[in-house]
């Protein structure tokens, strides 16, 4: 195998191996890559057994075909120090040595045979459809920071991905809670589309999100019962579904909150930051003093101190209630608008966050105990 690559386009793919790769895997060969060097082209496949990302890298001048497996770390670190915009050309001198050079570097990487290397034919052509790069970006960029790490109640670690339908309209809904707080994000599809409920684990979730920063086109997804599969461009991402059920959240929006609580999202954010700046592990509860137009907010921390913010807002009641201060900023952190916007009842009744520029994204969350 001996071929050359432009180093940013290179660099480019086996950054997002970097996110599938496990550092300590107990199968050495799931550290490495699989380059395929064919068709003037070279395919690079990165798996953690759950889920498999594979790049391909067009326009490529390729002396001789041929594939191999090295390590995904080694070979990222070496290529990000060499210059931008410079020439890789690679070698494969033996089964066991890959020779990379540029300019002036010269290295000589160990590899692992391909054919040790795991790969998972599966056949995806049922239930595809497509959908715009940005919309799915969206809808698990609002939803993803409520996933639970709790490994007890394994369906809550991931977004639960499903089609709801509302007024003859038909959305891709994306769910994400940790039994503390609630994130539901929407995006309309042009119709209805043959799409089975699923859960996507955490690390998918996040990977697919780095690729779809990348992304100005449209998805193809398509889903067995097990797996669901992700086409872009040049690229492919297929992962394992969580298996189980995910919990009825509709009865967890609150209906009968009325104390609407409008305030200004920049303000909001950076108060909160502020006041939280005492609370030395960021989960204090903030406490909101609410009077006709006007909130105080509150930290206080035993071992640390205390803090204390006024800030005029649109209220018309009065209420004293407390908030994870990281909650509120994470939700706070993905308001499109410019004020976020609360709809509250009672002292230990949860809290709907609305955001005024996206009518299809909402938020709960519970209150802390005083």
């Amino acid at each position: 195998m001996k071929f050359s690559v432009s180093r940013n386009q290179l660099l480019k793919s086996l950054n997002h191996c970097q996110g599938v790769i496990e550092k300590r895997s107990t199968l050495p060969i799931l550290s490495n890559i699989l380059i395929e060097a064919k068709n003037s082209s070279i395919k690079i496949t990165a798996t953690d057994l759950d889920l498999i990302f594979t790049n391909l890298i067009n326009n490529i001048k390729i002396d001789t075909e041929g594939s191999t497996t090295t390590s995904a770390s080694v070979i990222y670190d070496i290529v990000r120090k060499l210059s931008s915009d410079s020439e890789i050309n690679f070698n494969l001198v033996n089964e066991n040595k890959l020779q990379l050079e540029s300019e002036k570097s010269k290295f000589n990487l160990l590899c692992l045979s391909p054919s040790d290397f795991p790969l998972i034919d599966e056949n995806f052509n049922d239930n595809e459809f497509m959908i715009d790069s940005k919309s799915l970006l969206k809808v698990l960029n609002k939803s993803k920071f409520s996933i639970s790490n709790d490994e007890t109640r394994h369906y809550l670690n991931g977004v639960f991905l499903h089609q709801t339908e509302h007024e003859n309209f038909f959305f891709l809904t994306a769910v994400a809670t940790d039994g503390h707080r609630l994130s539901i994000s929407k995006t309309k599809l042009n119709s209805k589309i043959n799409f089975e409920s699923i859960i996507l684990p955490k690390k998918t979730v996040y990977q697919l999100v780095t690729l779809l920063e990348d992304q100005e086109a449209t998805i193809k997804i398509c889903n067995i019962k097990s797996k669901i599969k992700f086409e872009f461009n040049n690229s492919i991402l297929i992962s394992k579904l969580i298996d189980g059920k995910f919990p009825n959240y509709i009865q967890v929006i609150p209906t009968t909150n009325e104390k609407k609580l409008e305030i200004n999202l920049n303000n909001f954010l950076n108060s909160v930051d502020r006041v939280a700046s005492v609370s030395t592990d960021k989960k204090e509860g903030v406490k909101f003093q609410l009077l006709k137009n006007i909130l105080k907010l509150s930290v206080n921390n035993p071992n640390s101190g205390d803090g204390s913010e006024t800030l005029e807002v649109k209220f018309d009641h009065e209420l004293n209630i407390s908030f994870n201060s990281k909650y509120l900023i994470d939700v706070a952190s993905h308001i499109n608008g410019e004020k976020i916007i609360f709809y509250l009842n009672e002292i230990g009744s949860p809290a709907l966050i609305k955001d005024s520029l996206d009518k299809d994204s909402i938020f709960v969350i519970m209150p802390m105990k005083a």
